[in-house]
């Protein structure tokens, strides 16, 4: 876990040094590049776990990390200091999150993520990465991507070197998952609860440690917008691509208590955060405040909480 961190760090700064040598657009490279970056961990762990047919720990993965996302991340970081949300790129992002968090619902209700609510999933996603270009392409002025260009500015790294960690932090990537997904099998079977908890809870919280250390580092820096930014490109990246690689893989049986346990809960912390977000208070700028980020924060530490108490009581555990 400690290496998959490190090297999607070292990934992410690779990628979006270079995509700049290459002329992105700054806000393009927040949307798209840091996105796709951040994700990454979460992409391979669960395209691996499908692959050695381990698809609940993807599934949890990918649903896990977005609860710790807006739960964890943005509660722990709104309670240090409150979020505003200035970007209009950012307000429009909400009300997509939302839709799609409907749509990953109505695919559970017949019990799995099949081959075609993959494709449908992989189709989305392109879709919306075709309107993050030209978002991208079109925003200039937009907040988010004045916070990543002072991001780049104050970390500049030559070209040469920009290749060297974008090469070595995937290698690493990929290798960490591989070893991330064995060691989290390997917990799940000794416990003998499902790797769909696992997924939820450990797997979950390491892969999205880079989002947590992105949202610290930039709200620090007063980048309130790239923070936001970071989580809802995150797990607009986990809801459509992640899962759609791993169904895409392999078809992803779903228990009962993925509907209406842990589904429900990503999609009120979804509508919390809609509603934290958008500035619906008429001053038209968002804001995720101290008593907000507390009420996250609970939320998160309630719904592990009641997942631990699963652990507790599945049978082997005592072991």
């Amino acid at each position: 876990m400690i290496l998959l961190i490190w090297s999607a760090d070292r990934f992410v700064d690779g990628a979006s040094a270079t995509a700049r040598h290459a002329g992105m657009p700054t806000l393009l490279i927040g949307m798209l590049v840091i996105g796709f970056g951040t994700s990454a961990p979460e992409m391979v762990v669960s395209a691996l776990a499908s692959l050695d047919g381990n698809p609940g720990l993807a599934l949890g993965n990918a649903y896990g990390s977005n609860i710790t996302n807006i739960a964890l991340i943005l509660g722990f970081t709104a309670v240090i200091s409150p979020i505003a949300v200035h970007s209009t790129v950012l307000r429009r992002e909400l009300p997509v999150l939302a839709v799609i968090t409907v749509l990953s619902g109505y695919q559970l209700l017949d019990g799995q993520v099949s081959g075609l609510d993959a494709a449908v999933l992989l189709s989305v996603f392109a879709a919306l990465m075709g309107w993050s270009v030209y978002q991208g392409m079109s925003g200039k002025g937009d907040p988010l991507g004045g916070g990543v260009e002072g991001e780049l500015e104050a970390q500049p790294l030559p070209l040469g070197r920009a290749l060297f960690w974008l090469v070595t932090g995937l290698v690493l990537l990929v290798v960490s998952s591989r070893l991330l997904v064995w060691g989290a099998v390997f917990i799940a079977e000794s416990l003998g609860v499902s790797d769909l908890i696992i997924g939820l809870t450990v797997v979950a919280v390491g892969t999205s440690l880079p989002e947590l250390a992105s949202a610290l580092a930039a709200v620090r820096k007063n980048e309130h917008d790239l923070a936001l930014g970071n989580v809802l490109g995150s797990n607009l990246f986990n809801t459509l691509a992640v899962v759609g690689i791993a169904g895409a893989i392999t078809p992803v049986p779903t228990e009962p208590a993925v509907l209406y346990r842990d589904w429900v809960v990503m999609a009120a912390l979804t509508v919390a955060l809609f509603l934290f977000g958008y500035g619906f208070r008429g001053a038209g700028t968002g804001r995720i405040n101290r008593v907000e980020g507390a009420i996250l924060l609970a939320a998160y530490l309630g719904y592990t909480g009641y997942l631990i108490s699963t652990l507790v009581k599945a049978p082997g555990a005592a072991g």
